[in-house]
């Protein structure tokens, strides 16, 4: 479906199903270079089973129309007018990797309105190394196969990640090229690793929420390190929030490394 946000179009997949408001509500946030879709298996999974789904392209991205984000807190701002445009009063997030810092960032602004938090393959502080982000910038196909090799711990994913024989590495490869030459405008892999690098306020933001969290973390991820993310958990733990863990032995892409155990871990939290 789409949505008026900002004076832009906005696409966000619904698994299908239209908005409910009797129904609860999740919210997809993806990474760098990606869209909706990386959420496929997870998005249809909660919109057949009694969720709102809203897996949002963010602006300057596929089908949103808009300018890129440059910084996680404009991504935020974006999320907290998006809930506002479909009518939604309060909302789970879900996000992966630079998608867990803007549900982050908006959980700790909008406190009252969200009821679970999901991170997926997060990190804090998220920092890029210099030459990936020139790399991004200078050589994007050169970097788009550099965190592919770092992201993947299996080329042989899942049946029912994206269909048996699928070749993941090539799909992502071909997801990454298919988002960056959606927007003339901008780099939006360049620009979306700097909004990550740069991103200073988690752990104000940890300690800022109110509602359960939950870390998907992956063992074998090269991109956020399992261990790069243990600072937002001890923070959030030694002031008693709600700290759950989920930690799964593959990389960095968790929705199709392991997307059942994705899921279940998701759906077990937010039930």
């Amino acid at each position: 479906m789409y949505l008026q946000v900002n004076g832009h179009q906005t696409y966000c997949y619904t698994g299908g199903k239209p908005l409910d408001a009797a129904k609860p509500t999740v919210v997809f946030i993806h990474g760098v270079l990606n869209d909706h879709s990386v959420w496929i298996l997870q998005s249809r999974y909660m919109a057949n089973h009694g969720w709102n789904v809203l897996a949002v392209d963010l602006p300057g991205h596929c089908k949103s129309m808009g300018d890129a984000p440059s910084s996680v807190e404009e991504a935020a701002s974006f999320i907290a007018a998006l809930l506002d445009a479909a009518g939604i009063g309060r909302a789970a997030l879900v996000g992966h990797s630079w998608g867990s810092l803007i549900a982050l960032e908006v959980a700790s602004r909008l406190a009252g309105r969200i009821t679970h938090l999901v991170m997926i393959g997060t990190a804090f502080p998220m920092k890029v190394s210099q030459a990936l982000l020139d790399a991004s910038l200078n050589q994007p196909m050169q970097a788009l196969k550099m965190i592919n090799v770092f992201s993947r711990s299996t080329l042989s994913a899942p049946p029912s990640a994206l269909g048996p024989g699928t070749w993941v590495y090539g799909a992502s490869m071909a997801l990454g090229r298919r988002v960056l030459a959606s927007n003339t405008q901008v780099n939006v892999f360049h620009r979306g690793f700097k909004a990550c690098d740069n991103y200073s306020n988690g752990e104000a933001a940890i300690a800022s929420i109110t509602c359960p969290v939950l870390f998907i973390l992956g063992t074998e991820d090269q991109m956020t390190q399992a261990k790069a993310a243990q600072l937002l958990i001890n923070k959030a733990r030694s002031i008693g929030k709600d700290v759950r863990l989920a930690s799964l032995a593959v990389g960095h892409h968790q929705m199709t490394e392991a997307p059942e155990e994705t899921l279940f871990a998701i759906r077990d939290f937010l039930q």
